[in-house]
């Protein structure tokens, strides 16, 4: 406030002088020190309050899938696995992880943890929480492992391996099951470094990439397709639904004991429990052909 005019006259003398005094002591003060500028809150600078930022971490918290249904899956691992003989800390680990419900199509999310397959459109399934674990638990990857899915379908078995093994490959035979796949494992994180997508004939593996120490094939042939058997390393495990499914099915194991490509000798075949599995699709396993196929039966 510069003007004066607010005064009465006989104080304008005294102000004035004040005024000076006050002028100079400024001056000096300014000389030896330049006045600092009020700093902005804290808070203002990191995003706002501790309380804002509270509330985004928890919404972005409810958005994350990883975070969502929590005790279900606790209770999917307790009773579902655990309970029914899944010992194996990596995959019930994977499996408490891993989000069931954002693998499966939204009008089918409520029973995301029932223990049943469910339809993912196309006619394909989604398995069982059960059987995902016992496969997985079968060929028992490690964090070194190379692992070969045929049959990507929804992306859940891929994203159980990729939570286990150094790098997965799957291969899905339908375009539009591919894509579902790919949209739910991408949207979660397991990008093509950790998980490499391909559509194709699943009965033809993936030679470039061969050997595999684990393949995990989730559609049944009526035989086990020889290629498969031949990307696997020595002491690798291949773990695979055969027959079709108006004869039943069986889940077997194969272990490649030493090299000898797909001879039967080579590998030691375990028979472990009845299953049903969507049949398996691709020119190499044609079912309007009655035609004999490749493969071990």
């Amino acid at each position: 406030m510069s003007s004066s005019s607010r005064y009465p006259d006989g104080a304008i003398g005294a102000i004035s002088a004040v005024s000076a005094l006050f002028l100079a002591v400024t001056v000096a003060a300014n000389g030896c020190s330049r006045q600092q500028a009020p700093r902005p809150d804290a808070a203002t600078t990191t995003g706002g309050s501790a309380a804002t930022r509270a509330r985004a971490d928890a919404s972005t918290a409810a958005s994350d899938p990883f975070s969502e249904r929590v005790t279900e899956r606790e209770a999917m691992v307790s009773n579902q696995l655990r309970a029914r003989g899944i010992k194996s800390p990596a995959v019930l680990r994977a499996m408490r992880r891993v989000p069931r419900h954002a693998f499966v199509p939204a009008s089918r999310q409520r029973h995301a943890y029932d223990d049943r397959p469910l339809p993912i459109g196309n006619k394909q399934t989604i398995s069982q929480p059960f059987i995902v674990a016992y496969m997985t638990q079968a060929v028992s990857p490690d964090p070194y492992s190379k692992c070969l899915e045929i049959g990507t379908g929804s992306g859940y078995q891929a994203a159980v391996l990729a939570e286990m093994c150094e790098f997965v490959y799957s291969i899905e035979y339908l375009p539009d099951v591919a894509r579902f796949g790919k949209r739910n494992l991408r949207a979660l994180g397991y990008g093509p470094t950790q998980v490499q997508l391909r559509v194709g004939d699943g009965y033809r593996g993936w030679p470039e990439a061969a050997p595999f120490d684990v393949i995990i094939v989730t559609a049944a042939p009526d035989s086990v397709p020889a290629p498969l058997l031949e990307q696997l390393a020595v002491g690798g495990r291949l773990v695979i639904p055969v027959g079709q499914d108006s004869g039943g099915q069986r889940l077997e194991l194969w272990r490649r004991e030493k090299a000898g490509g797909s001879d039967e000798e080579a590998f030691k075949r375990t028979t472990l429990i009845p299953v049903r599995f969507v049949p398996f699709l691709g020119p190499g396993e044609d079912s309007s052909s009655n035609a004999p196929k490749p493969g071990l039966r």
